[in-house]
Order: structure tokens, then sequence, then C-alpha cells
């Protein structure tokens, strides 16, 4: 999930709608879900705008708690990289599939995992409303298959998939 700072600021300034269908995946490993991952769409913000080229980046912390590396290029590929870092834990719940996400001091937002691939290869990321949505992959690309498999899996649950903006990425550097 990128730059989610203003996420807590936004939700509580704007009203929303639930969705309809919040059930987090079944199983998640937290170890496998680390790692780098490229933001192929999400829906559209002001704390992303102009925002392409855009990877969160997990990485485990002291006493549970895991660092969130978000970078994105403004305006093109080519652009300043813009970096955002906060950390998450795990919810109330204890549900590795539902964490709190921080960009901004105590203030803490969903971050819900709503589909995730066997291989850890995508994932589907919720809040606990409709205004935020995000689709994920291990690659820079996904093929269309997933994509509009997600993308379906999204319009299931509620979300307004006409609001889904396409990500433009670069390719990995070996």
């Amino acid at each position: 999930m990128a730059f989610t700072a203003i996420i807590i600021i936004s939700t509580a300034c704007t009203s929303s709608q639930k969705i309809k269908n919040m059930e987090l995946v079944d199983e998640v490993n937290l170890d496998r879900f680390l790692g780098k991952w490229y933001e192929i769409a999400r829906f559209p913000h002001s704390f992303e705008k102009g925002l392409v080229g855009v990877t969160a980046t997990y990485e485990q912390m002291d006493k549970g708690k895991i660092k969130v590396i978000n970078q994105g290029y403004k305006d093109s590929l080519d652009g300043e990289l813009k970096t955002a870092i906060g950390k998450a834990k795990l919810a109330k719940s204890g549900n590795p599939a539902h964490l709190k996400v921080s960009f901004f001091w105590i203030f803490y937002a969903d971050y819900l995992i709503l589909e995730l691939g066997d291989n850890y290869e995508y994932a589907l990321i919720g809040s606990s409303s409709d205004k935020y949505l995000w689709i994920l992959s291990r690659s820079p690309q996904m093929d269309d298959n997933t994509y509009n498999m997600l993308v379906q899996k999204a319009k299931g649950r509620g979300y307004d998939i006409d609001k889904l903006s396409l990500v433009p990425q670069k390719e990995p550097q070996n």
C-alpha cells in the first residue's frame, strides 16, 4: 500500500461506505509477505497524485512491527523519487491479514489483505472503507488474466472498479 500517510486524515474528513464483503484471506505468513511489491493499480488519491513506478517494501522490525517504505516517481518514470516511511503492526484481532499502518505519529489505518496468490505473487489490498483499493504484484507487470481476476474479485466485494487506475512501472534493475 503506497503513501497512506494521508489515509488517516482523509478517512476522518470524508464520508465513505462500508464494503459489503470484507472477508480477509484465510492464511498469511507475514515472513513471506515481506519484501518488495509493485503497485499495479489503485484508486486515485491526493497522497499518490502524479506518482508512477510506485513500490511498497516491507521489512521486519523489532517486537513484531514492520517497516513500510513506499516510493514512487513524480509525474514520470524518470521523475523525482518520493519516499514515505511508516510502520505496520498486527491489528488487535491478531489476524495477520489485518494490519494497521501508520505514516503519521500514532494514527493507524486498516490494511486488509483481501486476496493473496498461493505463491505470494499478487495481493488485493483494501481498507475499512470503499475509498481505498490497491492491486499489488511481486513483479512490475501483471498478466491480464490475474489482473482481470483481481478486478472481478474487487467488484464482487462491492468496490467501484471504474475508479481503478493502472500505475506505470519500471522494469526492475539487476
